[in-house]
């Protein structure tokens, strides 16, 4: 009989925010705009750092990479989860299309995660060894930085997604999640799920841990090398510039660590109020940090205000 239970589920259930109706429509429209902003903004960064040269450099190749994944990440989540906040009739995912759900989400969060890191050891290159700068960061070698950090979120990814999915679930199928987050599908699970926990603590020292402590002392670096210049001019550019990409850096983990790496608890009371903080959380992480990149590294970054300008302003080919 357990065997015939475990193999009814053929589909989830994603519950979202049905606990709460009044502000589904609240959150639809907040989430609408931001997806928007998402779109555009990240779009023109991307078109901005192709189409002009003056942008062909490791930073914007980073750049780049980083809207792609995140216009990339929220088009396979944000959709649906608009669609569960508006239509109860329609909140139902297909298990194999929860599995690409999970996928595509696990691998662009690992990517960043790694990106992310990459970008901070760029800023320390091209800040503590100047002039082997070009050196250092070739195009060869940047190029294949990225590729790396691609094919291991990839690969991590597969992993992950792999042990979840082969895993009975028996009769419970409701995700308490705007998404098929891992974490909340593994909770439906009806069997030991000790290699699912193992496998995620190392993907969470490779993914987070190891390109924290890149990024971390990185800026110890580059925080020594500013202190001893002299001219306060440059120091103060330098600090601007690089308090954007740590500002980044901080939210972007920050959210992400409060998910994957805080300890779980057990059936305490008041669960609920922490599932939902749980899931307003993954959602400030999917839809906000994607929304601010652009607008962050853009409205402060004067080549790249200089760049939308000229594409804006160029003539058509006749």
């Amino acid at each position: 009989m357990d065997k015939i239970n475990q193999t009814l589920v053929s589909e989830f259930l994603l519950w979202g925010l049905s606990g709460y109706p009044k502000i589904e429509i609240i959150y639809f429209v907040l989430i609408l705009v931001m997806y928007l902003v998402i779109l555009i903004g990240n779009s023109v960064l991307i078109i901005a750092s192709i189409f002009d040269s003056h942008l062909h450099t490791s930073t914007y190749f980073f750049l780049g990479n980083l809207s792609f994944l995140d216009i990339c990440y929220t088009s396979s989540s944000v959709p649906s989860t608009m669609v569960s906040l508006i239509s109860k009739k329609k909140r139902n995912i297909s298990f194999s299309g929860c599995a690409v759900q999970m996928f595509f989400g696990f691998a662009i969060g690992s990517t960043e995660c790694l990106l992310l890191g990459m970008m901070a050891f760029n800023r320390y290159v091209a800040i503590c060894n100047p002039l082997r700068y070009p050196i250092i960061m070739s195009k060869m070698v940047y190029e294949l930085m990225t590729c790396v950090s691609w094919l291991s979120g990839g690969i991590n990814s597969i992993v992950q997604t792999s042990l979840a999915m082969q895993l009975p679930f028996c009769g419970n199928n409701i995700i308490n999640h705007f998404t098929c987050e891992i974490l909340a599908v593994l909770k439906l699970a009806c069997a030991d799920i000790s290699l699912n926990i193992i496998t995620m603590g190392i993907s969470n020292m490779a993914f987070l841990v190891l390109p924290l402590l890149v990024v971390f002392f990185s800026y110890i670096f580059i925080l020594y090398t500013i202190l001893r210049r002299n001219s306060a001019t440059g120091r103060r550019k330098v600090f601007s510039t690089c308090s954007v990409h740590l500002t980044v850096v901080i939210i972007f983990y920050g959210t992400i660590f409060f998910m994957y790496a805080k300890p779980k608890s057990q059936e305490l009371p008041g669960e609920d109020k922490w599932q939902t903080l749980d899931k307003l959380i993954s959602l400030f992480y999917g839809v906000v940090t994607p929304m601010l990149n652009p607008i962050i590294y853009s409205l402060r970054n004067k080549d790249v205000t200089a760049a939308v300008k000229y594409l804006l302003n160029r003539k058509p080919i006749q």
